[in-house]
């Protein structure tokens, strides 16, 4: 029993140490004023616009992994999202009396960081095979954030135009780079070895820099100046989301890596975005960041304690 339950307790910590510890140099960095916002501001855009899609592609491409049986694990997030969503909606109008917070509330329940800190998490878990599977997954589970998003914030402004809103969806590097691999992969395109080994070195890159920026960007004091608002659709993201998810995954009887993915690309904090996307639509923005930093520091032990969790059931 010690054996397992130390071999779950290293498992976790291998799997969330690196993450901690790049935030953790993000933080410092601005702090000792090595780093600043401009800088965070334009390592933010490469690793979107250019680091981040060469990881997606080349994990894709380069993967042996069927992915069309993905469908059951794609399947879970879907529904999980969901009924967290509506969840989400339901408490929010009975509970929030603002429009514009009740959709900030509602989007720090459903959306995940799936494609930084999630595909961090499982990058340290299950490597380039499991970066592959949780591409396409978090592909999938960003269109749907997306498009959702758009749904709960547009309550609080009427100069939201949705078809714009998913021309840009649409427009996702992320999710452009992901259409992209599948459609070379399943039509059989050769990719040069010297594009391959440049892709390389930009997704080497993706990764750390994305979590550094991260960390520069915390704001540790803010962390005491919360509304109960944004405490709640925290305790949402950190605690019932991944519930929700592994019970989802239970009942689509996933297992392994599956099961894996699934939970670690749940347990993560809000997406970035979800502020920029509050801010632009008339959202509380505040509230918007105070639920990203709340989320971004409590991620990472809660991710640690369920991987322990369900690492000892041999669930992933």
């Amino acid at each position: 029993m010690w054996a397992n339950f130390q071999e779950a307790f290293l498992f976790a910590l291998s799997v969330t140490l690196p993450s901690v510890l790049l935030l953790f140099l993000g933080w410092y960095l601005r702090r000792s004023k090595q780093v600043d916002a401009a800088f965070c501001d334009q390592a933010s855009k490469i690793v979107f616009r250019y680091s981040m899609p060469a990881l997606l592609f080349f994990s894709i491409y380069s993967n042996k992994s069927d992915f069309s049986s993905q469908f059951q694990l794609i399947l879970a997030g879907f529904i999980s999202s969901m009924i967290l969503f509506i969840g989400a909606e339901v408490v929010a109008r009975y509970t929030i009396k603002e429009a514009r917070d009740q959709g900030v509330f509602v989007q720090g329940v459903y959306r995940g960081n799936t494609m930084i800190i999630g595909l961090a998490f499982v990058s340290s878990a299950y490597g380039a095979e499991g970066v592959a599977m949780g591409a396409v997954y978090g592909g999938a589970m960003t269109l749907l954030f997306n498009v959702l998003a758009v749904i709960t914030l547009s309550r609080g402004s009427g100069k939201v135009n949705p078809r714009i809103l998913l021309q840009q969806i649409l427009k996702n590097p992320l999710i452009l780079a992901i259409l992209a691999a599948l459609l070379c992969k399943g039509l059989h395109v050769p990719v040069s070895p010297l594009l391959a080994e440049t892709g390389r070195y930009l997704s080497i890159l993706a990764l750390p820099l994305a979590l550094i920026c991260a960390g520069a960007t915390l704001q540790i004091r803010s962390l005491w100046q919360v509304a109960d608002m944004a405490m709640w659709s925290s305790i949402g993201r950190l605690l019932v989301a991944p519930l929700v998810a592994v019970l989802c995954g239970l009942a689509l009887g996933l297992e392994g890596m599956a099961m894996g993915i699934l939970f670690l690309m749940t347990a993560t904090p809000v997406a970035a975005a979800s502020y920029v996307m509050a801010k632009a639509m008339g959202g509380n923005d505040v509230a918007a960041a105070n639920i990203l930093g709340i989320t971004t520091v409590g991620a990472l032990p809660v991710a640690a304690v369920g991987i322990m969790a369900l690492r000892l059931m041999g669930w992933m």
